[in-house]
């Protein structure tokens, strides 16, 4: 019986080999014949790619010299003509005029309140406080650089 079923493997196998079809060929779905892509010929003209670095965005902010005159004319654009004699302690609690007030000193100023920050502006005098801190556009070790250092410590940029 073993000798039987070899030998129908065998005849099988020798049946697809003489029909000259393969397995995979006889039971799969007929493949359309790739058509040849005719590709046209472009002359390209490679240039140099253009590597503009944008100007570093300067984060330097001095306050003027009549910021609170500033404040008080943008305050009086966005809530009206007439403020109260204690105009720094007005609320901002209204979203819109918060929003207005922050963007006409942004403008104005060149400087605006980080997203982390808006959340500390309650109060019209928070915003004038923001604004009266100057910032520096130097990391700490430009700073350290700038001083008189020890002589047994130097700071070396190129490495």
């Amino acid at each position: 019986m073993a000798m039987m079923c070899v030998s129908g493997i065998a005849r099988r196998g020798l049946a697809w080999i003489a029909l000259g079809t393969k397995r995979r060929e006889f039971w799969s779905r007929p493949r359309k014949e790739k058509e040849p892509v005719e590709t046209e010929t472009i002359e390209e003209v490679k240039k140099e790619p253009i590597l503009v670095c944008p100007p570093l965005r300067s984060r330097t902010y001095i306050p003027p010299e009549d910021l609170q005159s500033r404040l008080e004319s943008h305050m009086k654009e966005v809530f009206g003509s007439s403020l109260p004699s204690n105009w720094q302690d007005i609320s901002l609690e209204d979203c819109h005029m918060k929003f207005n007030l922050l963007a006409h000193l942004a403008d104005d100023l060149g400087h605006a309140v980080p997203n982390s920050r808006l959340h500390q502006m309650c109060r019209v005098r928070d915003v004038l406080d923001f604004y009266n801190v100057p910032v520096q556009d130097r990391s700490k070790f430009d700073e350290l650089n700038a001083n008189d250092l020890p002589p047994n410590l130097k700071i070396t940029w190129s490495y």
